[in-house]
């Protein structure tokens, strides 16, 4: 894909305080200005946008989406977290970090406690795709004019201070432009460049709307390369979303030792599919350390540790430990000398060789 060096991002004011059941489309379309024309239609005199054009892509906060679909509730963040929790990625003190129940790894599960009258919390909406999704189909019935829509909400990154939004739902948008196959100006391939287009939107878009500005809709224009034919919604925001196990860091440091420690069946999923035994047994060594052990291959995907120090503790339960989070299982071998364990994967891999 490709798109010229220019991006307009307009979020205006008027945009009157919004509750349950309101017309959100309506309350966008009035505040943009009048209905359809025909011809092309460029900003208005102030340089500000107040039509749509096809190809322009309007980003609305979760939070105005969630407040029209009844989704603020009496209480506090902590009474409603665990209803929104599909797991406990990591915890510091107070603060989680939760999966929630659409696959968002949030703090707090994105419940919000700001712009809402005191003693009430807003809740992410229950499906931000099918949100996007009848935002576009009824800006398209109002207007004639076909635009994407992405929903947005703040999070925070790994590694990085602060804050910055992303795409939590979309509808008629390419949300991650693949770069695989192509090349780049000297001819080099690009591997794993894949921009997630639908974040680096919500991301433009949140620079005008601000925290505190009372302005819950933008519209960027621009990259109409990236908005779909009508009627062709596209795979939506949770094609951002990576599966269970796929993220390098699905459980945070402390609660990675604890689960392994624990090798609950239901805690597997995070570490992600079996490792080769080449990285099992690089990772027991380091683990194991001075306590050692030795390995032999007993058949395909079937190894045998005898440790060297049988009867310690850390021995046992750190083999045990470390097999669990690299997706192998550990159990004493009943044919052989005691400190001798088999380990093999969960699921079947490909034959260990020599």
């Amino acid at each position: 894909m490709s798109a010229g060096g220019t991006l307009e991002v307009h979020a205006p004011d008027g945009m009157p305080e919004v509750v349950d059941g309101d017309d959100l489309v309506g309350l966008v379309l009035g505040v943009l200005g009048p209905g359809p024309v025909d011809g092309p239609v460029d900003g208005s005199v102030d340089g500000s946008v107040d039509r749509l054009v096809d190809g322009d892509v309007l980003v609305v906060t979760s939070k105005a989406v969630a407040k029209v679909e009844g989704r603020v509730v009496p209480g506090t963040r902590e009474e409603h977290l665990d209803a929104e929790t599909a797991r406990v990625v990591a915890r510091r003190g107070p603060t989680r970090v939760v999966r929630t129940h659409h696959g968002l790894t949030l703090a707090a599960a994105g419940i919000d406690a700001s712009n809402v009258e005191p003693g009430r919390v807003v809740l992410l909406p229950r499906d931000p795709d099918a949100s996007a999704r009848r935002f576009r189909e009824e800006v398209l019935a109002r207007t004639g004019r076909n635009v994407g829509v992405v929903v947005t909400d703040t999070a925070g990154r790994a590694w990085r201070e602060g804050q910055t939004d992303i795409a939590v739902g979309a509808a008629g948008l390419v949300v991650l432009d693949d770069h695989a196959g192509r090349v780049d100006a000297h001819g080099n391939p690009l591997l794993v460049t894949a921009p997630a287009v639908a974040d680096e939107l919500a991301g433009a878009a949140e620079l005008a709307l601000g925290q505190l500005g009372a302005r819950p809709f933008a519209v960027v224009r621009g990259r109409g390369d990236l908005v779909l034919a009508a009627g062709d919604h596209g795979p939506g925001a949770s094609a951002l979303v990576r599966a269970e196990g796929g993220d390098l860091f699905g459980w945070g440091a402390r609660e990675a030792v604890v689960r392994a420690v624990r090798a609950a069946a239901d805690d597997a999923a995070p570490f992600g599919t079996p490792a080769t035994p080449e990285d099992l047994l690089d990772a027991l060594r380091t683990a194991l350390g001075p306590y050692g052990a030795s390995t032999t291959v007993v058949g395909p995907g079937l190894l045998r540790v005898d440790t060297v120090h049988a009867a310690d503790a850390r021995t046992a339960g750190g083999l045990a430990a470390v097999a669990f989070a690299h997706g192998w299982v550990c159990a004493p071998d009943p044919a052989a000398a005691p400190g001798a364990y088999l380990l093999r994967p969960v699921v079947p891999g490909p034959p260990v060789g020599p």
